[in-house]
Formats: structure tokens, C-alpha cells, sequence
């Protein structure tokens, strides 16, 4: 049964590269919006990421690698938070939908995006002629998750060839499609066609999407004047939310230094990056960039430096002083816990291999007592065979299996790299042989942030 996500009659914001992140999607909802989507987020990225419930902030976190936080959610956006991303691919797509299926509350699919990276990877607009891609992506993933699926899509040049893609994209089975009323080659000083979108909502029977209306739209009643002229199911906003979020309000904007106080609030309360709490700052200055303030703003490079220029250094060093107790607290209670990382023997083919999730941190190691170093020493002193690994790339990632002594050791965790996942399996075969403790595993399950 696919989760229910009701499409009509509702004020979105839109998916938007670096400022759809968990502050600003917070904001919105705070605002009225009644769906939020999240900035686009290309699959392998994704897939390259783990699961983490971050018990410091009371979030679900996937991090990359590098211990970047790639997508950020919470209790709090539950059920009207929609992850768009990325694809070309329908079984990458599929992972990620299997991925984050519990976190978010619908799938969309860029259709639409015009920028050069996206096309350049066969994603966003790129597939907006590619009618067996666009077939096989979104079939794949309405049969294979119970998430609501959709796509945003930018129009044709011709009106037939609109609205022949939204019957195709229709016959997938999901639930809604985003249309933004300009080609891809258009940009925001064209006009939206607007005529193109109310003829695709009348060819077709699913929920449409209207977008692009920004510069029609200046007001809170602006809104439904633009979905009664596009004839659209809801409306979906980017720029206008991007400059002002409190256009969501019923009750009329907020000053903007009003919004930029409450957006502030939730970057401290969720202790979002610098960097992007900046550049969205920056997005609602506008023309302000060029007053004093803005141009302190653009001079800042930590979060102090930000929120001491709208008074709110206290309301930043108190949250800091909380969330560094509670992961002090959790650290101990970790610590005390004496949790042992578990070893499984688990039947990989005809083999079978003794897993447990083991990432090498190089920094944990000298260059002399490097896992892999210390194993073959341990085989050269003991007259076995070398150790001799076998190693396979997975999406970009890799994973190692190590023999020895007529054994197979693996790390269940993908490393970026085939040394990376060499070493990690040589972390594996040492603890099974009892050369190392537990402090020499790291694994990422005990639900803190990383140090």
C-alpha cells in the first residue's frame, strides 16, 4: 500500500540547491507551507552515505565519507518532507528510494534542472527527450516502494510534445508531476507559459504542479491567483520563498530581518553549517548585501560571526554549551556501556566470511602498525600465506575480502577507496584474531555526531 501524500490544493516549496536544507524547510512549514522538497541530491552521492540517528540534535542524518552531512531530517518535517533527486539510472534510484524510505515522505525526480553539471550527467532536463528513461526510472520506482512517487518537469517548446510526455509520465502510476511553465533554455526574465501548464492539467487526471510564477507572484493571495490561472492542483514556490519564506502566511509577510531572526533560530536549534547558513542569509538580503551589515555578513565565516549581526550570539552559545553536554553525557553512557563490536560469520556465494562493520580512520594509525602491515607481519612470523585480498568496486565504493590461514575476513562497511577497503578487511581479520581491541574499530553506531 503506498503511503498517502495528498497532492491537491496545497502551497509547496520548492526543491532549490543549497537552500532547501532543513532550516529553511523547517521555516516554511513554520510559515504555512504545507509540503516541503529538499534541495536536489544526486543518488551516488546518497548511496555512498549511512543511516546515522544523530542523538545530539534528535535528527536522522546521512553522512558522507568525509563525514558531510548530505541530508538532514527530523521529527518535526515528518510526513511533508519530500527528497528530490538526482538520477539517470533506475536502479540507483531505486536504492535510494529504499534508502531514506523511512524518513521521508515522498520521492520526486528532477526532470527539469537546465544547469550544465546536471545535463552534462544525463539527469534533470537532459531527460526531458529521453521519454524510455524517464519510463523506466519512475516505473521502477512506483513498483518498488511504497513512497509516493513524482517528478518536476520544465515545458516543451511545442504543446504536443508537453503534453505527450505528461501522459507518459502519467501511465507510471505517481502520484503528481511538478511542471515549471519555461523550456530549459528560458530563464526568469521570460514569461511563464502558464497556458502550456493549464492544457497539461487538463490532459491529464493526476495532481498538477504549478511553478515558475515568482515574478506574478508578490503576496499570500497572489498564490491561488496564479494556480486558478494555470489551472494547477497546487503551486509550488522557489524564488519568492527563497527572498521572503513568510510569503507562506496567511497574515502577509514579515519584515525580512523578522525572517531572518526565525530562520537563524532553527540553523542554531539544528546546528546547521556556516556556509550554508550564509549563502541562504544572503538569499534574503538581496540588495541589503551591499549595506554594512551585508558586507559583514559576506566577511563572516562562522556561525558566531552570523549571529552576533542579528543579536542572537547568546541564543548560539547557550544551544552550543546544551548539545556538547548531551554528547558528553552520551559519549560516557557509550563508554560505559562496554559494547563489543559483533563478528558474524555470514555465507557470501560459497564462501563463507566473517563480517563486521570496521572503517579505517587513517589517522587512528601509525605508518608502521597500518592493519594491513600488521597482519603480514603476523603471517610471516606464524609461516602462513600472505594474506590475499580480493576486492570489488560497489557504485564507487569498495569492499574488501582478506584470506588468511585458509579464513575470509570483510568490513560490512564501503569504503571511497580499494586501499581504504584493503585495510578495513585486514581491521576485521585482526580482531578475529584477537591482535587488536576494540578501540582500533570504528564503526558509526552509537548515533553521535562525528568528532
Amino acid at each position: 500500500m503506498t503511503s498517502s501524500v495528498d497532492y491537491r490544493n496545497k502551497i509547496i516549496l520548492a526543491p532549490m540547491v543549497r537552500v532547501g536544507t532543513l532550516p529553511m524547510r523547517l521555516l516554511a512549514l513554520h510559515y504555512g507551507a504545507d509540503l516541503v522538497y529538499t534541495e536536489e541530491l544526486i543518488d551516488y552521492r546518497l548511496l555512498k552515505c549511512q543511516r546515522i540517528e544523530n542523538k545530539v540534535l534528535g535528527t536522522v542524518d546521512f553522512v558522507d565519507d568525509d563525514h558531510q552531512i548530505v541530508f538532514r531530517t527530523c521529527e518535526k518535517e515528518k510526513g511533508r518532507n519530500i527528497l528530490q533527486i538526482g538520477t539517470c539510472n533506475p536502479d540507483r534510484a531505486v536504492q535510494v528510494a529504499k534508502l531514506v524510505e523511512k524518513d521521508v515522505a515522498g520521492i520526486d525526480v528532477n526532470m527539469g534542472c537546465p544547469k550544465e553539471f546536471s545535463i552534462k550527467g544525463g539527469m534533470g532536463a537532459a531527460l526531458l527527450t529521453q521519454t524510455d528513461k524517464v519510463k523506466a526510472i519512475l516505473t521502477a520506482l512506483v513498483q518498488s516502494t511504497e513512497l509516493p512517487i513524482t517528478c518536476k518537469i520544465r515545458v516543451l517548446e511545442k504543446l504536443e510534445d508537453t503534453l505527450a510526455l505528461g501522459k507518459l509520465i502519467e501511465s507510471t502510476g505517481v502520484k503528481a508531476i511538478g511542471v515549471h511553465g519555461r523550456t530549459k533554455e528560458e530563464r526568469p526574465q521570460h514569461a511563464n507559459r502558464n497556458a502550456v501548464i493549464k492544457a497539461l492539467a487538463e490532459h491529464v487526471n493526476i495532481p498538477i504542479i504549478a511553478n515558475g510564477g515568482s515574478g506574478e507572484i508578490a503576496c499570500y493571495e497572489d498564490i491561488e491567483r496564479f494556480r486558478q490561472t494555470t489551472g494547477a492542483a497546487s503551486v509550488m514556490l522557489a524564488r519568492q520563498a527563497e527572498s521572503n519564506c513568510s510569503i507562506f502566511r496567511k497574515e502577509g509577510k514579515k519584515p525580512i530581518d523578522d525572517v531572518i531572526e526565525e530562520y537563524l533560530a532553527y540553523a542554531i536549534e539544528y546546528d546547521n553549517r556556516a556556509t550554508n547558513t550564509k549563502y541562504c542569509v544572503q538569499q534574503m538580503l538581496g540588495s541589503l548585501q551591499e549595506s554594512d551589515r551585508g558586507k559583514a555578513l559576506l566577511a563572516s565565516q562562522q556561525m558566531e560571526e552570523i549571529c552576533v549581526l542579528w543579536n542572537m550570539q547568546d541564543e548560539h552559545t547557550s544551544r552550543q554549551l546544551k548539545l556538547q553536554a548531551r554528547a558528553m553525557a552520551l559519549r560516557e553512557l557509550s563508554n560505559n556501556s562496554n559494547a563489543e563490536p559483533v563478528l558474524k560469520k555470514c555465507k557470501i556465494g560459497d564462501d563463507e566470511v566473517w563480517q563486521m562493520e570496521a572503517k579505517f580512520v587513517r589517522n587512528m594509525f601509525e605508518m608502521a602498525n597500518l592493519p594491513k602491515t600488521v597482519l603480514i607481519n603476523w603471517t610471516r612470523k606464524n609461516n602462513y600465506p600472505h594474506p590475499f585480498y580480493k576486492t570489488e568496486s560497489m557504485e564507487k565504493s569498495f569492499r574488501s575480502v582478506v584470506l588468511v590461514d585458509r579464513k575470509k575476513y570483510s568490513s560490512t562497511y564501503l569504503e571511497k577507496n580499494k586501499k581504504y577497503a584493503e585495510q578495513s578487511a585486514a581491521l576485521v581479520a585482526l580482531y578475529a584474531l584477537g591482535l587488536i581491541d576494540s578501540s582500533k574499530i570504528k564503526g558509526n553506531t552509537a548515533g553521535m555526531p562525528f568528532e
